[in-house]
């Protein structure tokens, strides 16, 4: 190939390419708006409040996550935060609040001396799921219980859940396990990756008990995110995400977040997905490079 043939074929590739880019957006979708960036075309994200406008009030962070321009939001404990004011907070704001964390570490739902407790607080959470319009709560499984082997304690995870699917179900709240690393941020969590976390639900067989598939731990954990999302799609109650290394938004990481988002979005995924990241800068450029996430 001549030089000048070479040219015209490097051209006429690079303009094909960048169609065939442009062409992929959806008809009749707008781009974000450079100060609203939260409202992308497809995904819903719902901004973590405790990871987000860490210098603000807790409370005051629901306005200025809906100041970029995001409809929902997600927690972590209920306990210990003003309920009332949230709710306010909320509608005022026109925001919504996706899911919050029901159960958490300690104690472990992988032991049976915990259920008792674990039906008691599950029907606390539900009527605090209630007074925030909330349909979703995250479970946890717990630390590893010195003395029993990780199939003991999955067994306990089923047995706690089977308890407190009926709770659930009355109070239309989807209770939501969530697999965690031991890779990096939960050495000593008897939970993560995928398959035993789609294992345990399906044998609870509940439509209200589900998995918080939270990406960054499956990466860390597993990998082949698209993969696995395909084989238990089934399981999937809430998405979560963060780019790894780092726990920062989309983009900062290793992790092709357009790719994965779109297999969601061809899956039918069509709830919010959680943003349970540390902004690497502020705020608003943080949102601005995750809403490139959501095009492809």
């Amino acid at each position: 190939m001549n030089h000048l043939n070479r040219r015209h074929f490097l051209t006429s590739s690079l303009a094909l390419g960048a169609a065939g880019t442009l062409g992929a957006l959806p008809q009749n979708r707008q781009e974000p708006e450079a100060d609203l960036p939260g409202r992308t075309p497809h995904t819903q994200f719902a901004i973590n409040l405790e990871m987000w406008f860490r210098k603000l009030p807790f409370v005051d962070r629901i306005q200025a996550a809906a100041d970029l321009g995001f409809s929902w939001v997600e927690f972590w404990p209920w306990r210990g935060k003003k309920l009332d004011q949230i709710t306010q907070a909320a509608e005022k704001a026109g925001v919504k609040i996706a899911q919050f964390t029901g159960w958490g570490f300690v104690p472990g739902l992988n032991h049976p001396k915990n259920h008792a407790a674990f039906v008691k607080e599950l029907e606390a959470s539900c009527q605090a799921a209630k007074q925030l319009k909330c349909s979703m709560m995250t479970i946890v499984g717990g630390n590893d219980q010195p003395g029993m082997s990780q199939a003991e304690m999955h067994q306990n995870i089923i047995d706690g859940l089977k308890l407190g699917a009926p709770i659930a179900e009355q109070h239309d709240v989807m209770m939501i396990l969530e697999p965690m690393n031991i890779r990096v941020d939960h050495k000593g969590h008897c939970l993560y990756g995928s398959p035993d976390a789609v294992r345990i639900c399906r044998e609870v067989n509940s439509t209200h008990v589900k998995i918080n598939w939270d990406l960054y731990h499956m990466q860390i954990s597993e990998g082949d995110l698209c993969g696995r999302l395909r084989d238990g799609f089934d399981q999937v109650g809430y998405i979560q995400l963060a780019d790894h290394p780092g726990r920062r938004e989309p983009g900062t990481g290793e992790i092709h977040y357009n790719r994965v988002l779109k297999e969601l979005w061809d899956l039918g995924y069509r709830k919010p997905v959680g943003v349970e990241c540390w902004p690497s800068e502020d705020e608003a450029a943080a949102a601005r490079r995750l809403a490139l996430a959501d095009r492809w």
